[in-house]
């Protein structure tokens, strides 16, 4: 059997790495079609990514044909895998995700705070959409998603949409791994690490290596400071003795903005002050990361790559198109429904868990009560989520403002009104639910 594969989104600077993934895994993988689907905007960048991918295939002798196209009714024919990557309004919406809230001394972030909730209002009516071509066209086909915010915008389609083959990934949990593995000194196929909790809002419980537990060895050298697993585009910053021992839990690196907000705030400030938004930043990367790609040697995803801070998504999700397509039942961390996983959240909650993959999609592991230091903020983002989602399809304002209300980065009535007002007005091409 030949598989298709349909990239929404083909144009972003992380497409490389994902054709690298399916090119290295054809053996058991084995992809025949890609097809790269982007906006009348994003044509320059999807052919510039399509001529590196087919001088990628080329020097791999691998038979796949690759392609782009502006249809993408078209693409979705006889689709078996279609992944997720857009950001709607481009990077210079990102930028004022950022900059709005941090010029009223809030936390500026495309995934958390104002910022990541502005993100959902941009871009969970359009998945929608994409979810609902995807169920009338090719109805059998894996839909993965790597559009952040990857939780809100998974069970958005999940429990909206008519299509329930939705998946969504993450880099941090990989790459949390990966550290931990490099941190120990062991393989990283060895080392499971037990997540409980939301994207980017999620712990570690346990680590175990082998079968050992080694969570104490991990808590230590936290507390020593011998690691970190931040991505490129969080600043990393250390955690205390008294956290880790106090909670018992290994910490993913967005949680700096929820506990040491006042530390992130700061500096996030002096950056913006001394070198722009994180955006303007990436914007200079990603311009660098297009010169790269139209050069006729490169015939490889070029190492710059992972300087952008999604690095590694999309080694995550190959790994889960092919556990899906094999049956593997091998475990990964994914973005699925609760189904009572994690008894304190709805049943029909998203949760990011360790899953085993089959033919039939993940099977969350059964996590059992979520430790009582973070139980109440746990429940607390699942129903700020609920919100922004609600608000996402409703276009209802008061249903934005609540979302806005109850975000632990927000949580100021005068403020909240402030800042959604001017980032409804800043995105309002974007916000058509919003401007009935």
């Amino acid at each position: 059997m030949s598989l298709k594969v349909v990239i929404i989104g083909g144009g972003s600077s992380y497409t490389p790495e994902i054709l690298e993934g399916l090119i290295q895994r054809q053996p058991t993988f084995p992809v025949s079609e890609i097809v790269l689907v982007d906006v009348e905007e994003g044509v320059e960048k999807v052919e510039t990514i399509c001529q590196l991918g087919n001088r990628m295939i080329k020097e791999a002798k691998v038979n796949i044909k690759l392609t782009w196209t502006l249809d993408r009714r078209a693409a979705l024919q006889g689709a078996d895998f279609v992944s997720t990557q857009i950001r709607v309004g481009g990077l210079a919406a990102r930028a004022q995700d950022e900059r709005i809230p941090l010029k009223h001394g809030l936390i500026g972030q495309e995934t958390n705070g104002a910022g990541g909730i502005m993100k959902a209002f941009r871009t969970i009516p359009v998945l929608m959409e994409v979810a609902e071509e995807v169920h009338e066209i090719c109805p059998d086909a894996w839909m993965i998603n790597f559009t952040n915010p990857a939780g809100m915008v998974t069970e958005a389609l999940l429990n909206h949409s008519a299509h329930k083959k939705v998946i969504g990934v993450c880099n941090i949990p990989f790459n949390m791994r990966h550290s931990t593995a490099e941190l120990l000194q062991v393989p990283p196929e060895d080392v499971l690490i037990r997540f409980i909790g939301l994207n980017h809002f999620v712990f570690g419980d346990r680590v175990y290596v082998g079968g050992e537990d080694r969570t104490e060895d991990v808590f230590q050298k936290l507390i020593q400071k011998e690691f970190d697993y931040s991505p490129a585009n969080i600043m990393p910053l250390d955690w205390s003795e008294t956290f880790i021992k106090s909670t018992k839990l290994l910490p993913n690196p967005y949680h700096q903005y929820y506990f040491q907000s006042e530390t992130v705030l700061e500096k996030d400030l002096k950056a913006y002050e001394e070198n722009g938004t994180r955006a303007e930043i990436v914007q200079e990367l990603e311009a660098s990361l297009f010169e790269l790609y139209k050069q006729e040697s490169l015939r490889e995803k070029p190492e710059e790559l992972e300087k952008r801070g999604g690095a590694f998504y999309s080694q995550v999700a190959c790994s889960l198109m092919d556990s899906i397509y094999n049956n593997k039942e091998d475990i990964q961390t994914v973005n699925t429904w609760n189904h009572g996983t994690i008894p304190e959240l709805p049943y029909d909650a998203v949760i990011e868990a360790n899953c085993v993959i089959t033919k039939n999609g993940p099977k969350p592991i059964t996590i059992g009560e979520i430790p009582a230091p973070m139980r109440g903020m746990i429940q607390n983002m699942k129903a700020m989520e609920e919100l922004v989602i609600k608000a996402s399809i409703s276009g209802e304002y008061e249903d934005a403002y609540n979302a806005f209300l109850v975000n632990p980065l927000i949580q100021d009535e005068k403020k909240a009104k402030i800042v959604l007002d001017e980032l409804i007005e800043a995105h309002k091409d974007y916000l058509p639910q919003f401007n009935r």
